[in-house]
């Protein structure tokens, strides 16, 4: 099936979501290659395609620049047709990126996206960690604060984007959903989606490509294979490669269980 389920959270999400960080940001990045930012009419276009397509998970973060007031302003109109996930932890303004876990910056930084995201209550919200897992799961506000708006409806489901398998498996005592790093060429959290997945809490991959190192059907076959697997992120600013990355997806689906 192109659509999975998402956990225990009664969710049914694109097997491929859709990584919204180039529509936001082209500094400080990871990836190969540079681009420029793409233009509101063209960022309007991209985004509405995306959800034609039957994508229908877009993951932003204040990390990724204006990629939250792009997605409010451009897709606010068609908010129910779609899975929104956005983080707290860092962002990105006048070129650096910054980490604050203290809870009036992870407050206020939720406050922040509702309102660019133009909606009254965020899918998904994960904490965007700086690779220091354990001492923000334990020692920060982060998870409390994160409690706090789901119990008053301002969040659905609520989880880590960590480093760690370390911090991964902290994090399902209480996690919805994880995010965690997983390709051909890093599989240390095998381990730990299977065991999310048994404990009905769900798992998005991200840099399932390796930030675009990887050749994209080959990697994407790889991750979605995987039964544990909730959802693949993945980015992109071309209209063309987002649809055969759709299509792979698509045709991984449609294979008959090993």
């Amino acid at each position: 099936m192109q659509y999975r389920p998402l956990g225990k959270t009664g969710a049914s999400i694109s097997a491929l979501g859709f990584g919204a960080f180039k529509i936001g940001r082209n500094q400080q990045i990871k990836y190969s290659q540079a681009y420029d930012l793409p233009d509101d009419a063209t960022t309007e276009a991209l985004l509405n395609s995306i959800l034609d397509l039957g994508i229908n998970h877009i993951d932003t973060a204040p990390a990724y620049g204006i990629s939250e007031e792009r997605i409010g302003r451009f897709l606010s109109h068609r908010r129910p047709e779609f899975l929104l996930s956005t983080k707290i932890g860092e962002t990105f303004e006048n070129g650096q990126s910054t980490y604050d876990y203290s809870r009036p910056c992870l407050e206020a930084s939720l406050e922040r996206s509702l309102r660019r995201l133009k909606t009254d209550v965020l899918d998904l919200v994960f904490i965007h960690s700086n690779g220091q897992d354990q001492e923000i799961l334990h020692e920060s506000a982060a998870v409390d604060v994160l409690q706090s708006f789901k119990d008053a409806g301002k969040i659905r489901w609520i989880g880590l984007s960590g480093k760690t398998v370390a911090g991964a498996t902290s994090a399902l005592d209480w996690a919805d959903v994880l995010m965690v790093e997983y390709h051909l060429e890093d599989q240390s959290h095998a381990e730990l989606i299977q065991q999310a997945a048994n404990q009905g809490v769900g798992i998005l991959v991200k840099k399932g490509l390796a930030s675009g190192h990887l050749p994209a059907e080959e990697a994407i076959a790889f991750v979605l294979e995987n039964p544990a697997v909730s959802n693949l992120v993945v980015g992109g600013l071309n209209l063309a490669h987002i649809q055969t990355n759709w299509q792979t997806a698509a045709a991984v689906s449609m294979r008959p269980a090993a």
